[in-house]
């Protein structure tokens, strides 16, 4: 989707701002109902969970390649896509510890979080390829091929597990959606509402929502906040009444899964962070295709394959620890990296480093946080863990495209507008900028500002000098995206504290150790 949104910005004559907005409800939509798909697990089966999933998730790709516009788009992908994955995510998780023990169990989620890996680097590759040389419909149209595919595969799963009989607790079900959304929106809604102090509010009946002179984003935040804490009370009640929760609260405080789970929200962030920030900019500043745009993000995705599968073989020898902690300080460094790299046109070799090693960091992290997670539980839980994994996967990927998808606009408006009131542009020129941006900036093609511009009424020095200023307010827009990425970055760097320390050659020699 990501390398595909200029083309769907055309073809569906939407704006990038609904793109971010459908891409980030994508992920929320999974983050929202992980739980309850985890738990539909238990009651249905877990393969039979799957398929269900699988089912809905190739109907909602058939759904978003025929979209007529973004509102049928946003339905497909966002909600009955993401409604599928729910189902599909703790279940293949559930699934794979069914059928490995032991060592084997430990290779096989690393194998997984390889492949996962792997997928989200080859994504953009396919995508870009698709979609410059027939159309990003034919992408969505191949989704649903391809669940075909896998679901004639599926027989072949062994699932030794059995259906229970539980009550699931729809309040605590809302409780975690709602309390999520809300975080979320509020995240997204600060490039257009401002963080603290309003910039331009939702109005009701032409009256400003500003509660007590304040933008609705905190509150809208605290809310979600307050909703969440209502949401683990409410499991603590029903684990005292004897009833089945939506999540075992008490997971929550194993020290590995804490870390494990944390690192992984950070990681997903970053990464989602990256492919939309980087895409924006090739295709809306540099008017690269699809293709092109995939090919200059291919640093990042060839190393992101092979450091996944790297990380595989390492974990046989270094502790999760030792690989992640390495993996950590490469992307503080690569983040850095890219920081410095920014130019107009990204060519320089400095940009495909960055990618390359932000790459390989991330590939390193996906080897071995899933199996972090998944083996902090018993097996009988592993549904439970997969549910809560795929919570903070796609709650970071929501928060990291929000989040600096939010940085990104609100930086290139305020870069813009101080540019052109500190530019030598008449003030007559300066006050029809500020009038025509007054509802907002929107991300456009350099390109095309001149011709907005001489439509508005500039001459043509004016209309080029527009341009100019645009264009660099992109640029520096990319590098506070950049920073806030590095920041991110750091601050993971504190999260990873409680991951496993001891190498597995260490902890079959202690196993192996005679007792007296």
């Amino acid at each position: 989707m990501n390398v595909s949104i200029s083309a769907i910005v055309v073809d569906l004559r939407t704006t990038v701002g609904a793109m971010q907005s459908t891409i980030t409800f994508y992920t929320l939509t999974m983050a929202a109902v992980m739980l309850l798909g985890a738990k539909l697990g238990d009651v249905w089966g877990r393969r039979r969970a799957f398929v269900i999933g699988a089912v809905v998730y190739g109907l909602g790709s058939l759904i978003t390649g025929l979209s007529p516009n973004i509102t049928v788009l946003f339905i497909g992908w966002a909600v009955i896509e993401g409604l599928g994955a729910v189902l599909v995510i703790p279940a293949i998780a559930a699934l794979v510890a069914e059928n490995y023990t032991g060592r084997d169990r430990v290779t096989a989620f690393a194998v997984l979080g390889a492949v996962s890996g792997a997928a989200v680097a080859a994504g953009p590759l396919i995508g870009g390829l698709v979609t410059t040389y027939s159309s990003w419909r034919f992408v969505f149209f191949g989704e649903s091929v391809v669940i075909v595919l896998v679901l004639l595969v599926t027989r072949f799963v062994a699932d030794r597990s059995r259906p229970v009989r539980i009550r699931i607790d729809v309040l605590s079900a809302l409780l975690s959606a709602a309390g999520l959304v809300l975080i979320v929106v509020g995240m997204l809604q600060s490039k257009t509402w401002g963080w603290i102090l309003p910039i331009l509010p939702p109005t009701i009946g032409g009256v400003p929502i500003t509660p007590l002179g304040l933008s609705p984003v905190p509150y809208v935040m605290a809310a979600g906040v307050v909703l969440l804490w209502w949401f683990l009370h409410r499991q603590k009640e029903l684990v005292l009444a004897g009833r089945t929760p939506l999540l075992q609260v008490s997971m929550l405080s194993i020290p590995r899964l804490q870390s494990g789970l944390s690192v992984l929200s950070a990681q997903y962030a970053i990464t989602a962070g990256l492919f939309f920030m980087v895409p924006i900019y090739l295709q809306m500043t540099l008017g690269l295709n699809a293709l092109q745009t995939g090919i200059k993000i291919f640093p990042l995705s060839i190393a992101l394959i092979l450091f996944s599968v790297f990380g595989t073989w390492l974990s046989r020898r270094w502790s999760a620890k030792r690989i992640v902690r390495i993996g950590q300080l490469i992307l503080v460094a690569s983040s850095l990296f890219l920081l410095a790299s920014v130019s107009v046109d990204l060519k320089g070799v400095a940009f495909g480093v960055g990618m390359f090693f932000a790459g390989a960091a991330l590939g390193l992290l996906a080897s071995q946080l899933g199996n972090v997670n998944m083996t902090s539980v018993p097996e009988q839980q592993s549904s439970e863990v997969g549910g809560l994994q795929g919570v903070m996967q796609n709650l970071g990927s929501s928060l990291g495209t929000a989040l600096i998808g939010s940085i990104l606009i609100a930086s290139l408006g305020s870069v813009f507008l101080g540019s052109v009131n500190s530019s030598m542009l008449p003030e007559s020129v300066q006050a029809t900028v500020v009038q025509e941006t007054n509802s907002g900036i929107a991300i456009i093609p350099a390109t095309s500002v001149e011709a907005i511009a001489e439509r508005v009424g500039l001459s043509p020095s004016d209309a080029t000098e527009l341009t100019n200023l645009y264009q660099r307010a992109q640029v520096s827009a990319l590098r506070v995206s950049f920073a806030s990425l590095a920041m991110i970055s750091g601050i993971a760097l504190l999260l990873s504290r409680n991951i496993p320390g001891t190498a597995p050659t260490q902890e079959r020699k202690r196993m192996k150790r005679p007792t007296r």
